[in-house]
């Protein structure tokens, strides 16, 4: 059995919207270096809203 990881021992990186650091976690594996933000809440606050054609 793999030896257990300190939480502290984990990577950190900081959310581009909201600037609080977050750690890595299981489900980002295969992605870590494409994550950038720390929670769906964040990813969707980050894209501008879309305004609706005049109809």
């Amino acid at each position: 059995m793999p030896k257990m990881r300190k939480k502290s021992d984990l990577p950190t990186k900081i959310c581009i919207v909201c600037g609080l650091a977050f750690t890595w976690r299981k489900k980002w594996e295969r992605d870590w270096d494409r994550v950038t933000h720390c929670s769906d809440r964040c990813r969707s606050a980050g894209k501008p809203a879309r305004q609706k054609a005049p109809a």
